[in-house]
């Protein structure tokens, strides 16, 4: 447990330095309102920076494409990777084929989780692992899958630096 706890700590302080970046824009489900895990890890993310979605996770990856294009980071956050799913066209074919459509360039950091089998089983349509398929689909998007608490914070401190999106699927061992 002091692992999943460590990494949860890392995962916390590294968002509060990516909502320092004045770009950045927080949008997802649970983001703004708790509902799940994951709202836990934006705590201290000042509420202005914050934007709650509904369930529309097609929408909700095109309006970061969207927003991206007008100069706005989006932390497009889903609660599980299993929800993400229903995003793969906006990730495959728009924001990682985008750039090979012309002069664009839009960066847009996108955030998910595999959900845990201990010490309570989340469900099969909740603890599905997706990073290989999803990594052979893509070309320009960077997929991280991050297992250690110590990968946490130069991940995403990479992200914030680099000039193209990533995927980061948080999965502490």
């Amino acid at each position: 447990m002091d692992t999943v706890l460590n990494f949860a700590s890392e995962v916390n302080a590294s968002m509060l330095e990516v909502a320092d970046d004045p770009r950045t824009l927080f949008l997802g489900q649970s983001v703004a309102y708790d509902g799940a895990r994951i709202h836990a890890s934006l705590e201290g993310v000042p509420n202005d920076k914050r934007l709650e979605m509904p369930v529309i996770e097609d929408f909700q990856l095109g309006f970061s494409i969207g927003l991206a294009l007008a100069g706005v980071l989006p932390i497009c956050i889903y609660p599980r990777i299993d929800f993400m799913l229903l995003a793969m066209n906006q990730l495959v074919n728009h924001l990682d084929r985008i750039e090979e459509m012309g002069d664009f360039r839009p960066k847009v950091i996108v955030r998910t989780t595999v959900g845990a089998t201990k010490p309570f089983n989340a469900g099969p349509q909740h603890t599905g692992n997706y990073v290989e398929p999803i990594r052979a689909m893509l070309r320009h998007v960077s997929v991280v899958e991050l297992r250690e608490a110590k990968h946490v914070r130069p991940a995403y401190r990479a992200a914030l630096k680099g000039p193209h999106s990533f995927l980061f699927v948080e999965n502490p061992c």
